[in-house]
């Protein structure tokens, strides 16, 4: 199958060289003339512009997106509805929220363009694992597509499927990465539980490698973890501040307009936004109440 890739960065260029290594034809566009070069240095082609993309590309075509979400997947569709004819495919792969994608489908709809939405999770490792992608979209186009599904996913019957309608897709994804920043947090919590027990002199990386064979919290995370621990005991040259991609803030959003009790997804994002404030006003104002009611020693600075 042929397609164009728009979004050549890290992610998006393994899943074109993945495709490409599949027997797959790609033809991918960025701004960057380094991301085209590279991508042709692995057997693809490329486009300096949209149009140029467009053109190149045999009907019916498909177009998979891996750009940034928000205003610059925005202007992708709406430039791409503009040089699309119907029956033409829109797949955008990236972290959209699913609202955005549900209007975004309308707008392809209105033209006689397909759209799906597929939230994809691999990270770096994608390239050579596979890429997990819950996939939404009319089930006759996601049909059609499934060469391009089954070669970038670990195997053709594993780590992808359709779950749903337009839309679903990156819902599922955004709950993935709500579920995601609590594994994170809980697993960071503990290790830092066993580390403070400073008596024991406990050895965090192989405790790692304990859990991860026969255990319940056995997982790739713990996998990653342990890795990290294993080369920077100590997380030496990292500073304790937490960003957080808005898919955690997505799903809390979601929670609360379906009446969902979500605490630990919630406070996993608390922490997040609390590692970012180096002069917490609130713990100040904290120190501040202790005194005033209770006589407590204030610390200084």
């Amino acid at each position: 199958m042929q397609l164009g890739m728009i979004g050549l960065g890290k992610m998006g260029a393994n899943m074109a060289q993945r495709l490409l290594q599949g027997g797959h034809q790609v033809t991918g566009f960025d701004p960057s003339a380094d991301a085209r070069k590279n991508l042709e240095g692995h057997g693809g082609g490329s486009a300096d512009s949209l149009k140029a993309l467009v053109q190149a590309l045999p009907a019916p075509r498909v177009l998979w997106l891996m750009v940034p979400s928000g205003k610059i997947t925005d202007d992708t569709v709406d430039a791409l509805l503009a040089l699309l004819d119907k029956g033409d495919t829109m797949i955008d792969g990236g972290n959209s929220n699913y609202k955005d994608s549900l209007g975004h489908a309308a707008k392809c709809k209105d033209k006689g363009v397909n759209y799906v939405d597929c939230g994809t999770s691999g990270g770096v490792w994608g390239l050579a694992e596979g890429y997990s992608m819950m996939v939404g979209g009319d089930e006759q186009v996601v049909d059609g597509l499934k060469p391009i599904f089954e070669t970038l996913a670990p195997g053709k019957d594993k780590g992808w499927g359709r779950v749903g309608p337009v839309g679903s897709g990156h819902f599922t994804k955004m709950v993935h990465n709500g579920i995601e920043y609590g594994l994170m947090q809980a697993y960071a919590e503990g290790f830092s539980i066993l580390k403070h027990k400073e008596e024991f002199g406990l050895d965090l990386a192989q405790i790692g490698n304990i859990w991860r064979d026969g255990s319940v919290v056995r997982s790739w995370l713990l996998e990653l973890a342990t890795d990290a621990l294993s080369k920077n005991p100590e997380m030496d040259g990292i500073a304790p501040y937490v960003v957080d991609s808005g898919e955690g803030r997505w799903t809390v959003n979601a929670a609360l307009e379906l009446n969902v009790s979500a605490p630990v997804i919630t406070l996993s994002l608390m922490e997040r936004f609390r590692s970012r404030d180096d002069d917490s006003f609130t713990d100040k104002l904290l120190a501040s109440l202790r005194n005033e009611f209770g006589g407590h020693a204030i610390k200084k600075e």
